[in-house]
């Protein structure tokens, strides 16, 4: 996808104020080469990230987790839908602090595909890879996006073992139109209320985060409802983006959010009373993820 061309995948010509950048300076390769070479998946490759280019050439990237076959198929999301039978690659965790090590990251964002094919969603081997890059990098501090680990309460639990510093979980979009959205075995009330778990069984000091896509559809007090849902199950930090659409396979686009309605939209988040929102047509669930957790830490007086 080119800013020269300003279309989407499926043809579609994309209004002024979504301009996409192609990969650029010399960061960008090493990233590539790095991924590359350590066989690491990433969120910014298989859902088509528009800030790809930004991230790579600032020298970060979002690293999935439990390979690069999710076992949902959301009606939003361009990651591959594969049965994976319970196949999981074991020297995943390493590989992954191998690479945060070698970046010499302050801030690492890790996120994973669903995996309904193990009992714990994966929870285990999250655990593990935290773990694995506080022995590699100790300063590095790291935000795990999950799926809803089949909103088992023990799973979530587990990932204390070896906690990350930001617990983040998607609610994607509003009540009403998550069962449109997002698979049959997502929900709404059920990712509210993995929140919910990690907000009452994480460490004091775990910030929470959720995101929101906006232009499919949403009705405003819609929305308002979620930020509100979102505030309730105790979440700090909010990111609001536009959806725009993988392939001609996926959900329509309703309407492209100009960027007044995402400046309206994080004042009024902010009022709701969250610690922290980025909101803008590109900005993604890791958008300046380290800098809304500095603002979320700084507001608990950390």
């Amino acid at each position: 996808m080119s800013t020269a061309s300003s279309e989407t995948a499926v043809g579609h010509r994309l209004p002024d104020w979504i301009r996409i950048r192609p990969p650029e300076g010399p960061v960008y390769p090493e990233v590539r080469d790095l991924l590359e070479g350590l066989r690491l998946g990433t969120v910014c490759r298989e859902a088509r990230c528009p800030n790809l280019s930004e991230c790579w050439s600032a020298g970060s990237a979002t690293l999935m987790l439990l390979g690069t076959d999710c076992t949902r198929r959301c009606g939003f999301c361009a990651v591959t839908t594969h049965w994976p039978h319970g196949a999981v690659d074991r020297s995943e965790p390493a590989r992954v602090a191998e690479a945060v090590r070698k970046w010499g990251l302050r801030y690492v964002v890790l996120t994973q595909v669903c995996r309904d094919d193990l009992p714990d969603g994966g929870a285990s081997l999250l655990a593990e890879t935290v773990r694995r890059i506080r022995d590699a990098s100790p300063e590095t501090l790291i935000e795990l996006l999950i799926g809803d680990l089949g909103g088992d309460d023990a799973a979530v639990r587990s990932l204390w073992s070896s906690p990350p510093d930001v617990l983040a979980h998607n609610l994607e979009t509003t009540r009403s139109l998550s069962p449109t959205v997002r698979d049959h075995r997502a929900g709404y009330d059920r990712s509210l209320e993995v929140l919910r778990i990690a907000r009452r069984t994480g460490p004091a000091r775990l910030v929470t985060k959720s995101s929101i896509m906006l232009g499919l559809g949403e009705e405003d007090d819609g929305l308002d409802l979620a930020f509100r849902d979102l505030r309730s199950a105790g979440v700090d930090l909010l990111t609001l983006g536009q959806y725009l659409r993988p392939s001609t396979q996926h959900l329509p686009v309703a309407r492209y959010v100009p960027p007044d309605d995402f400046t309206r939209w994080k004042e009024h988040a902010l009022a709701v009373g969250f610690s922290g929102v980025e909101a803008g047509p590109l900005v993604r669930s890791s958008y300046h993820a380290e800098e809304l957790y500095r603002r979320a830490f700084a507001a608990r007086g950390g």
